[in-house]
C-alpha cells in the first residue's frame, strides 16, 4: 500500500464513528478544484508512511477508534488495497471508502467481500458536466453510471456528495443531479475551499444562501439532502 499520510483520531470522516483516516496516493482523475494536489498529482514526492506502521497503530488505538476512512487521491487504485483492507477488518474495525467511482470493478469486489461498511462517492458534476469537472477528458461516463447504480440498489451503506464549486455547478446542474441520484439515501453538498493544495487555482464557494438554495432543488428528487462545512 502506499500510504502518505494517517490522520490519527477524526470525529468528522467517518459518520457517527470515531475514527483514523489513511491517505492514498495517485488518483484516476485531475479535478480542478481538488485540495489534495500533492497526493494526486505527485505521490512519490510525499513521504511515505509503512504499511506495519499504520496497522499497528490501528491495533493500539482499537477502543479509542472504530473505524478507519480510507481515502486519497483515489484508494481504489491500490492493487493490494483489498489486503490491506482484510488486514483492517481482522483487528476488528469497521472501514469507510473515499472513492470517485471510476474503478466500478474494484468498489463491486470490495463489496462482495464484505470489507466495505460505508461508501462516500464524490459525484464531480452531472453527468453533461463530468469532463470537466473531473479533469478527465475521456472520461467513460459509463463507469460512473455503474458505480452509482450499484450502491443505490446494494448492501452496503454509502453516501453521495459534490464539494461545489461556483465556475462549474449551476441551479440546471443540481436539477439534473437530483433527477440522476432520484432516491439515494444521502447527499451531501461541500462547501469548496481555496488554499495553497488546490490544483488549480481561482475557483469560488458559493454562501450558505445558495447551497441552502441548491438544497431545496435537491430535495424534489432527494430527501435527506445536508450541506458540509458550511458555518
Amino acid at each position: 500500500m502506499q500510504i502518505y499520510g494517517l490522520n490519527k483520531t477524526t470525529l468528522l470522516d467517518y459518520p457517527e464513528h470515531v475514527a483514523a483516516t489513511v491517505f492514498t496516493g495517485g488518483c484516476s482523475f485531475r479535478c480542478p478544484f481538488c485540495h489534495n494536489k500533492g497526493l494526486v498529482i505527485n505521490p512519490a514526492e510525499q513521504s511515505p508512511i509503512e504499511e506495519k506502521e499504520v496497522l499497528d497503530f490501528l491495533k493500539k488505538r482499537k477502543g479509542i477508534i472504530s473505524g478507519v476512512c480510507i481515502t486519497g487521491g483515489e484508494p481504489t487504485l491500490q492493487a493490494d488495497l483489498k489486503e490491506f483492507l482484510i488486514k483492517i477488518k481482522e483487528i476488528g474495525l469497521k472501514i469507510k471508502l473515499d472513492t470517485n467511482g471510476y474503478n466500478v470493478e474494484k468498489l463491486k469486489e470490495l463489496a462482495d467481500f464484505e470489507l466495505l461498511d460505508y461508501v462516500a462517492m464524490d459525484i464531480k458534476s452531472s453527468k453533461e458536466g463530468y469532463r470537466e469537472a473531473s479533469g478527465k477528458s475521456d472520461i467513460q461516463i459509463e463507469k460512473i453510471e455503474e458505480a452509482v447504480e450499484f450502491l443505490l440498489h446494494g448492501k452496503v451503506f454509502y453516501e453521495f456528495r459534490t464539494t461545489v464549486v461556483k465556475e462549474l455547478h449551476t441551479k440546471k446542474e443540481m436539477e439534473k443531479i437530483g433527477e440522476w441520484l432520484r432516491g439515494c439515501s444521502a447527499y451531501y453538498l461541500q462547501s469548496y475551499e481555496e488554499n495553497e493544495n488546490v490544483i488549480c487555482t481561482g475557483f469560488h464557494a458559493y454562501t450558505k444562501e445558495e447551497l441552502l438554495g441548491f438544497k431545496q432543488i435537491l430535495e424534489k428528487n432527494i430527501k435527506n439532502v445536508q450541506l458540509r462545512g458550511v458555518e
